[in-house]
């Protein structure tokens, strides 16, 4: 049965490689960038098939209208994939509020703006399967790059919560988690200017990335569409071989040090009571004041 998807950041790298897998095997597709003529050629080569729209995530008007005109050209929205998004290579104290929040507003702030346009549709329609496209780095964070890993994390709670939102409405979500991939995706981003004293550490951190081995981009699309098409897809999936051992030796740190302060922890409870909060209480019988 083919299925009708959306892609936004379909211009280049991930979003473009699984639009073109999506499409070679028959399936239906509005592919999305920024710039229109970065991705008319779908149309030219895949033909009804391909429905190809200028989308800017950070454009609130326009998302409402690309998912809108997506829908109603197919009839149906089967596989989201939120995909767009940017970079910024800074240390916390060298990027601008400015430089922080455009981050934010295309990482984080524009994949909410494509859900609460697409949700709506999933529900009526009674099913379908979200794709938030995380990193490795929503797992683990790296010196230098700190701003985008807070967006992958902040995209990791927010479709960790999203599946138990919608689960009840056959909708699902998967978070896809890609390693490193020789994509140009950091040609997307900005680069502050260092300040001294981690100059010497911007050196030594680029010296490793550079020499980093990468996957190879077009080998993810297998993976992508055998998520889709299983029936109890999982709420992450890991693209590459570093993501795994990056989980384990995180979580192993992460429980470990839990544990050593476990009686810290649990003495900071105090006396546990049972309360009822007021506010929770009008909530739940409908009383309380929507401001």
């Amino acid at each position: 049965m083919k299925k009708t998807w959306l892609i936004t950041g379909a211009s280049r790298g991930f979003g473009r490689i699984w639009a073109e897998a999506a499409l070679q095997r028959g399936d239906h597709v509005t592919v999305t960038a920024r710039k229109l003529a970065d991705v008319v050629d779908f149309r030219n080569r895949f033909g009804e098939a391909a429905l190809p729209l200028a989308l800017d995530v950070t454009n609130a008007t326009q998302v409402q209208q690309a998912v809108q005109d997506a829908y109603a050209h197919f009839g149906r929205l089967d596989v989201l994939v939120n995909n767009a998004g940017t970079s910024l290579f800074a240390a916390t104290e060298e990027a601008s509020d400015e430089q922080i929040r455009d981050l934010f507003d295309a990482n984080y702030f524009g994949m909410v703006r494509v859900l609460r346009a697409a949700l709506p549709l999933l529900r009526k329609q009674g099913g379908g399967h979200i794709l938030g496209v995380s990193s490795g780095l929503g797992i683990t964070a790296l010196p230098l790059i700190g701003f985008y890993c807070a967006t992958k994390w902040a995209v990791e709670a927010l479709h960790e919560s999203l599946a138990q939102e919608v689960k009840a409405f056959g909708v699902k979500v998967t978070l896809i988690e890609p390693g490193a991939y020789a994509t140009d995706f950091g040609k997307s981003g900005q680069i502050t200017d260092s300040l001294e004293p981690y100059a010497e550490m911007r050196k030594v951190f680029l010296t490793r990335l550079n020499s980093t081995e990468r996957g190879d981009p077009e080998a993810t699309a297998d993976a992508i569409l055998k998520l889709v098409d299983t029936d109890k897809p999982p709420l992450r999936l890991g693209l590459g071989t570093t993501i795994l051992p990056r989980a384990r030796a995180a979580y192993a740190e992460r429980l470990a040090t839990w544990e050593a302060w476990e009686g810290v922890m649990n003495a900071a409870m105090g006396e546990p009571k049972k309360t009822v909060e007021p506010w929770m209480q009008q909530m739940i019988n409908g009383t309380a004041d929507q401001a």
